[in-house]
């Protein structure tokens, strides 16, 4: 399937912005009354985020390809990674956050367009290889072929209004995109201009290009 290459957003937000929550907090006043105290209090609750990574991850690689004589269009494989596995999760020190809502608020901190992937979706890359299909005009030479997730990883804590509980600490892994690309070996990464090459694709580069090409030579 067609893939768009993805660029690596820039890394590290400012750490410690608040932001309101919906996730629920254990503890509190001991009770019945207490206790539907604490949970209202913890359904608007703050995250503060800190440690914000944003990487571009390397999940799947075609085998090199060369085209010896001019086509209009090159079809393949790309073979997801072994030992490579990114699941949308949350890791936290307490009960009380919850990963969906966790993810729902990093995205709202980040402003992204798209909603960060949740604890629902699979993990990436998927198991079973994934067909690519370029009609393009005009190939010839070397090629290389990736697939790729913009991972987003994050510190959070999260902390009930009025203090009705103890901070909650954690730790989330999510995504902002899965795409990829297919680029030519003989076009190199410095001529590409403002658009910096990502992680992903440099690291293709040097795996499937000739040694001696522009884009591995300026990966």
């Amino acid at each position: 399937m067609n893939r768009r290459a993805l660029t690596n957003p820039a890394a590290g937000l400012a750490a410690g912005i608040l932001l309101l929550g919906t996730a629920a907090c254990t503890g509190g006043t001991e009770g019945p009354d207490g206790k539907d105290r604490t949970a209202a209090a913890c359904a608007h609750g703050r995250y503060a985020w800190s440690g914000v990574v944003r990487e571009q991850k390397l999940t799947g690689l075609a085998d090199p390809i060369t085209l010896k004589r001019k086509t209009d269009s090159v079809s393949g494989v790309i073979k997801p990674l072994k030992g490579v596995s990114y699941k949308p999760h949350m890791t936290s020190t307490g009960p009380g956050a919850r990963a969906a809502e966790a993810i729902k608020a990093l995205g709202r901190h980040l402003g992204t367009a798209e909603p960060l992937a949740g604890p629902s979706e699979p993990a990436e890359p998927e198991e079973a290889p994934s067909e690519f299909s370029y009609d393009l005009g005009d190939l010839k030479g070397s090629y290389y072929a990736w697939n790729s997730v913009a991972l987003v990883e994050a510190d959070f804590t999260y902390t009930c209004r009025g203090g009705a509980a103890e901070p909650v600490r954690g730790h989330v892994v999510t995504w902002e995109t899965v795409g990829g690309g297919f680029l030519s070996c003989a076009e190199s990464m410095i001529d590409a201009g403002p658009a910096k090459a990502g992680a992903a694709e440099r690291t293709a580069a040097r795996t499937l290009c000739p040694a001696g090409s522009p884009a591995a030579k300026s990966a």
